[in-house]
């Protein structure tokens, strides 16, 4: 979990995000990086640098070749989760006034991520699997009225679910139901 703000602008560098990729597979040096992504040498070095800098990657060996010294890195762990602390009010979507906002369905993300990595932790230290499930989907609405009576019924149907299965005495689960549009694919940047 990445909780350092400025960490976190340096994880999601498209760059430095895809040498982490890298990183997680396997130890490697700058220029089997470069190699391996197609990229200078030099760029590369200055990336793991600074990704080193903040923790997010270590030295895993040291080969000499000849006169030549060569370190190899290895990421600090095999999958990295900004915290939503580290990039907004975090997971308080009740400091947030306007329910239909794009912050307050971002701080119902954010908390689903910290609760997510709390329980994930707690699961894997008491070597049960976590129970969760979700539904992801894309809905093209004719117009913004069909948006709307969308909403409503789905409402009315989470609303008489939750109604007939609750139990005020059975294991609380957090439920949340979300719509944003879909953001235009986009190619990753490849600059530092």
């Amino acid at each position: 979990m990445i909780d350092d703000p400025r960490s976190a602008t340096v994880a999601l560098d498209p760059v430095r995000a895809r040498l982490l990729d890298e990183l997680a597979k396997q130890p490697a040096s700058a220029a089997e990086i470069a190699a391996a992504l197609e990229l200078p040498r030099q760029r590369v070095n200055y990336h793991l640098r600074t990704l080193e800098e903040h923790g997010l990657v270590e030295l895993a060996e040291i080969q000499a070749h000849g006169g030549i010294t060569e370190r190899r890195m290895r990421a600090t762990a095999a999958r990295f989760v900004v915290s939503p602390a580290a990039i907004s009010d975090g997971d308080r979507p009740e400091l947030v006034g306007d329910r239909l906002s794009a912050g307050y369905l971002m701080a119902l993300g954010g908390r689903l991520v910290s609760d997510l990595a709390r329980l994930s932790r707690l699961a894997g230290d008491a070597d049960t699997r976590l129970p969760t499930f979700s539904i992801d989907t894309e809905i093209g609405f004719a117009s913004a009225a069909d948006r709307a009576a969308f909403a409503d019924e789905l409402t009315a149907a989470v609303t008489e679910l939750a109604a007939r299965y609750h139990h005020d005495d059975g294991r609380p689960h957090r439920l949340v139901v979300a719509a944003h549009p879909t953001p235009p694919a986009t190619q990753p940047e490849e600059t530092p």
